[in-house]
């Protein structure tokens, strides 16, 4: 959803495409630095946008941070666009950096999953929450051996319903 608002000059064309956001509280978006609509496996670099529509702002970590910035504001910009809302664009610096050239997938998805059950499913409705992931370390081993454990049930699951 990312690259179709990144490509995309005027956002409202995708209304149509996308799912109703009415009732919608908050959306987690993958952002990637590919720039070539031509090239589907291009780019070098993934970052997370978790969007508060409640709040009206737009989280971005970057375990590269900033090398997905420019993509995230424009992502931000033109989701306001589709949502009707100006969203405030809020870089976290803080997010934990990863090591290598080659984690910045595992840390979208461990980051997606903490934020997702540790912050917003444990808060009460009227509360506010931290969305900062500062101190918080990340195990890119630990996180691609429990996505594989989440791959391998799946694969399990369909050969059981194919027997």
């Amino acid at each position: 959803m990312s690259f179709m608002l990144i490509q995309t000059p005027n956002p409202l064309t995708l209304k149509d495409a996308l799912p109703d956001f009415t009732k919608t509280t908050h959306i987690f978006l993958p952002i990637n630095d590919c720039r070539n609509p031509s090239v589907a496996e291009g780019g070098s670099h993934w970052s997370l946008l978790l969007v508060s529509i409640v709040d009206g702002v737009a989280f971005h970590y970057d375990s590269l941070n900033p090398a997905n910035r420019d993509e995230a504001i424009t992502t931000t910009k033109k989701l306001g666009t589709l949502l009707g809302k100006d969203l405030q664009f809020l870089d976290l610096p803080d997010s934990p950096q990863q090591e290598n050239s080659s984690d910045c997938g595992v840390f979208v998805c461990v980051q997606m999953k903490h934020l997702l059950l540790k912050k917003l499913m444990r808060a009460d409705k009227e509360q506010k929450v931290s969305m900062s992931m500062g101190g918080k370390h990340i195990d890119a081993s630990h996180g691609r051996k429990a996505m594989l454990e989440v791959i391998e049930g799946f694969r399990k699951e369909g050969e059981s319903r194919r027997s």
